[in-house]
């Protein structure tokens, strides 16, 4: 068997999509159980769309996940001579033509095929076709098979059949020269020597046409792998409607790399025993295909926020201060030795590094509150008056200044002997406590 070779091959016509980030992970898995490699190629053919900015987001988004890849960057706008020399081989062997239909014809072509009852396809005109009028732009359209069935023997989806009667001629080139999709991913793969396709399983419909370019050029195909897409949790496809999709929303959001590496892991894919939380090696060590699930696996942002927050609470008090400093979310003033002593209390309560700003504001400076805040309540009626809440606080001020230590232990047991002789329980002078000290009815452990 080859060394295994996977490729994730992104457009840069927007921001690096969560599905996507998904795909390249699976590669990278794959490639790194296998000790292959894993390739990253940029599909930037579409100038109009391809933008450097988004190429450049990409790439930041696969290293913050760590998803490293090997050899050098490829730009299929670099490899135009190789599109063109691919496009003239299958001329020259009669296995491609030139069309000159115009927008007129084709679109009588869709309304007869509807009119019909039929599937909407080129029907070929332009196969022997030799007068094309000079003034008119051309495509190259491959000759595609219209007979028999096409086979796709899919790792996860199984055997999949398509009726070559519903192929109709791939364009191969636009009228502008420009080189399209199915016909530039086949041109480099094989030239890549890529051995397993890993995709969305949005791609499967292309996946035919793809293995005729590949018989046609007498090249082995490599394998298909089509993964079940991300959906939202009224099982539609996922979309930005419904759930952020954009990788870059969830690094300015603080989630942490290993976090959303291990949520997508989770996504239509079990570990032994049923784990959740599994780190970088447990994946690479742990893969196999055949804890892959066919179907679409629901994206649950509540899910992700759990596991973000567990990894808060199990990362050092030093590292969670560091790594809430570098995401730029902890302000100058706040003394550092100051926040590193009050950090295990923030990971107590943040899921993301976004929700630290909330948690900080006490700590900087004195937060207004409405009064009523502080008077205990039972069904949102106060238990206590004004008068005796205010009395309780200068109580607790008492007791406080007494204290044989400041530790949290030793003031809480203080907290409660005072309770048992004032008469009130100790969740209610908590509450109370909680709002005069940090403006707040929701905060950082006292």
């Amino acid at each position: 068997m080859a060394n295994v070779r996977v490729r994730f091959a992104p457009s840069p016509t927007g921001h690096l999509h969560i599905g996507g980030a998904r795909t390249a992970l699976f590669n990278w898995l794959f490639a790194r159980h296998q000790g292959g490699e894993f390739i990253l190629r940029i599909e930037d053919t579409d100038v109009e769309r391809s933008k450097e900015e988004y190429t450049q987001a990409i790439l930041v988004g696969l290293k913050w996940l760590g998803l490293d890849w090997d050899g050098e960057l490829y730009y299929q706008s670099k490899r135009l001579d190789l599109y063109r020399a691919a496009v003239e081989r299958l001329l020259a062997e009669g296995k491609a033509y030139y069309c000159s239909c115009s927008q007129e014809e084709l679109d009588a072509m869709r309304g007869e095929a509807l009119k019909a009852g039929r599937k909407p396809r080129y029907d070929g005109r332009c196969r022997e076709r030799r007068d094309h009028p000079a003034d008119r732009p051309k495509v190259v359209r491959f000759k595609s098979t219209d007979v028999g069935m096409t086979v796709v023997d899919d790792l996860i989806q199984g055997t999949v059949t398509f009726d070559n009667s519903e192929l109709d001629d791939l364009i191969l080139v636009r009228s502008d020269g420009s080189f399209t999709y199915n016909f530039c991913c086949v041109v480099d793969d094989h030239d890549l020597g890529i051995t397993d396709v890993i995709r969305g399983g949005d791609h499967l419909n292309n996946t035919p046409r793809q293995l005729q370019l590949y018989q046609a050029f007498g090249w082995e195909a490599p394998e298909f792998i089509h993964m079940g897409l991300l959906r939202n949790q009224d099982k539609s496809k996922i979309s930005k409607r419904k759930n952020p999709t954009s990788l870059d929303w969830y690094r300015e959001k603080g989630y942490l790399p290993e976090a959303l590496l291990n949520f997508l892991g989770l996504m239509g894919y079990s570990m032994p025993e049923g784990r959740e939380v599994f780190s970088f090696d447990d994946m690479v060590r742990e893969f196999s295909w055949d804890r892959v699930t066919t179907g679409g696996p629901v994206f649950d942002l509540e899910k992700l926020a759990w596991l973000n927050g567990e990894y808060m609470r199990a990362m050092p008090a030093a590292d969670f201060a560091r790594r809430a400093r570098a995401a730029g979310v902890v302000p100058p003033e706040f003394d550092e030795a100051k926040f590193l002593a009050a950090a295990p209390m923030f990971q107590e309560r943040v899921k993301t590094f976004s929700e630290l700003p909330e948690h900080m504001a006490y700590f900087l400076g004195e937060l207004p509150y409405e009064p009523g805040d502080l008077l205990p309540k039972k069904k949102d009626q106060p238990i206590h008056d004004a008068a005796a809440t205010r009395e309780i606080l200068l109580g607790v001020e008492r007791c406080l200044k007494t204290a044989a230590e400041w530790t949290a232990p030793a003031m809480e047991d203080s907290m409660r002997t005072f309770c048992e002789t004032c008469g009130w329980k100790t969740r209610d002078l908590f509450m109370t406590l909680r709002v005069a000290i940090t403006g707040r009815t929701v905060s950082t452990p006292l």
